[in-house]
C-alpha cells in the first residue's frame, strides 16, 4: 500500500494526512473485496523496514493501527470478516498488540473474507524464522530430510493456512516496480500488477482495473 507520503506531499500536507486517507482506501478495498467474492485479502501494513522512519511517524502509525482496529473491528465482525495478522507481532507497540489481539479474538470464528494484516513483517525474516523453527524441531525429533519438501517447509511460515496469492497489487509504482520484501516465498506464481495510483487514490475503480487485468491473463504455472 505505497504512496501515502507522496500523496500528502503533492498537496502540501503532513504525511499523517496521507496515512489517514490511506485508511479510507483500506475501508473501500475491504468492502469491494467482500462484494466481489474475494476470499483472502492480505495488506502489507507495516514492514520491518518501516521502523527506520522518523520516531514521530512510527508513533503515529502505531497509534493509527490501534485506532483503526478499535473503530473498524465491530463492523467487520458484523460482516463476517475474519481479521488475521502475520509478522513479528510481539515487536509492535503494546497498545497496538492489545487492540490486535482483541480483534483476532472477536472475529476468530467468522467465515467470510480473511483480512490479513502484515505487521512488523518482512518476507526474508519470515523465511529465517521458519528455518529457526525447523532447526528447533529437528533438535527434538530429527526430521527426515528425504521426505522434506516445499510443502513441508511452507508449514513453518507464519500462517500456513493462507493460500498463495493469485494477484499482487503494488500501488504508487512510479519507478518502484519491485516487491519490497513481501511474501517472497508465496508469490512464486502470483500475477503482479503495478499501478501508478497512490494508495490514498486506490479505491474501487482502480481495484477493478487490477481485477480485470488479472482475469485476462493466462496462468500456466510452468506448463505449456
Amino acid at each position: 500500500m505505497d504512496g501515502n507520503g507522496r500523496w500528502a506531499r503533492k498537496r502540501g500536507l503532513p504525511r499523517v494526512v496521507g496515512h489517514r486517507q490511506g485508511v479510507e482506501s483500506v475501508r473501500a478495498i475491504v468492502k469491494t473485496s467482500t462484494n466481489i467474492g474475494v476470499k483472502y485479502l492480505t495488506l502489507y501494513t507495516f514492514s520491518t523496514e518501516n521502523w527506520q522512519r522518523p520516531k514521530d511517524e512510527v508513533n503515529t502509525l502505531m497509534n493509527m493501527l490501534e485506532e483503526m482496529l478499535v473503530k473498524e473491528t465491530p463492523e467487520l465482525h458484523e460482516k463476517d470478516v475474519r481479521i488475521n495478522a502475520i509478522g513479528r507481532l510481539d515487536g509492535l507497540y503494546e497498545n497496538a498488540q492489545n487492540a490486535l489481539q482483541k480483534s483476532l479474538d472477536l472475529t476468530r470464528n467468522n467465515h467470510g473474507l480473511v483480512l490479513t494484516l502484515c505487521l512488523n513483517y518482512g518476507s526474508r525474516g519470515e523465511i529465517v524464522d521458519a528455518l529457526k523453527r525447523i532447526i528447533e524441531e529437528d533438535r527434538i525429533q530429527h526430521l527426515d530430510l528425504k521426505d522434506f519438501n516445499e510443502g513441508k517447509f511452507a508449514k513453518y511460515l507464519y500462517d500456513p493456512s493462507l493460500p498463495d496469492p493469485d494477484l499482487l497489487i503494488r500501488t504508487g509504482a512510479t519507478k518502484r516496480e519491485r516487491i519490497s520484501n513481501f511474501l517472497l516465498w508465496q508469490i512464486a506464481y502470483t500475477e503482479v500488477y503495478f499501478t501508478e495510483a497512490l494508495w490514498p487514490d486506490f479505491r474501487e475503480k482502480e481495484y477493478m482495473k487490477a481485477v480485470e487485468s488479472f482475469k485476462n491473463r493466462e496462468r500456466l504455472f510452468g506448463r505449456v
